[in-house]
């Protein structure tokens, strides 16, 4: 039983990093920029984090599902708004940074070295900051405890927040691969790269945006 909740939990989780997002096209910019050594660092620390987040969500989702709806108003705001208003402003300062950045030439290998600090420090602060995944959990841990694919005791929720750690090392290291792939497979340099990541972060904060503005209208 618990082999199989350290599977649930890998896979849950890794399929939630599929879909492109802050954190992923994070990884495939550190890997085009600074290489994969200083990804590892990030996705290492950030999965880390992620480990003791999921515990905690885990640990209160069914109370939080059966209390907590995000269509509630909160100020006369929907509480689903709040996390997309800062899922926007997240991805219009990272695009925008990625932006100015874009035709910065990557370090060296020395000047990497040095960063492995920054980059471990970037993977624990994006690991706190990401409200995304509170949805995710809400939903998703309620369901695995409702159906009962996982028991709730603490090793059990321990084991699966490791699968979920893992499950979230293993989809970011596969970004970060595929970047690289990209990268060497079609010969394009860091500037046509981080242009693109700046573009498609700026896409995602003007769908939530049009998200938005059609619930409110209608």
């Amino acid at each position: 039983m618990l082999f199989l909740t350290l599977i649930i939990g890998i896979l849950l989780n890794a399929m939630g990093y599929i879909p492109p997002g802050n954190i992923n096209l994070t990884v495939a910019q550190l890997t085009i920029n600074k290489g994969m050594r200083q990804a590892l660092y990030f996705i290492l620390s950030f999965s880390i984090v992620e480990v003791f987040f999921t515990f905690g969500m885990m640990r209160f989702a069914r109370w939080v599902s059966s209390d907590v709806n995000l269509n509630e108003n909160v100020s006369e705001v929907r509480l689903g708004t709040y996390v997309d208003l800062f899922m926007i402003m997240l991805f219009v300062v990272m695009g925008t940074i990625t932006w100015i950045n874009r035709k910065k030439v990557p370090k060296t290998k020395a000047e990497d070295n040095r960063s492995k600090k920054g980059s471990v420090f970037y993977g624990m602060l994006l690991g706190v900051l990401n409200p995304v995944q509170i949805p995710f959990w809400l939903f998703f841990g309620n369901y695995v405890i409702l159906h009962e694919w996982i028991k709730t005791d603490y090793l059990s929720l321990v084991i699966f927040s490791l699968g979920s750690g893992i499950g979230s090392a293993l989809a970011l290291y596969g970004y970060a691969h595929f970047a690289k792939y990209i990268q060497e497979k079609f010969a394009l340099s860091s500037h046509i790269i981080n242009r693109s990541i700046a573009l498609f972060l700026w896409a995602l904060a003007l769908y939530l945006i049009i998200k938005q503005t059609v619930v409110y209208c209608n």
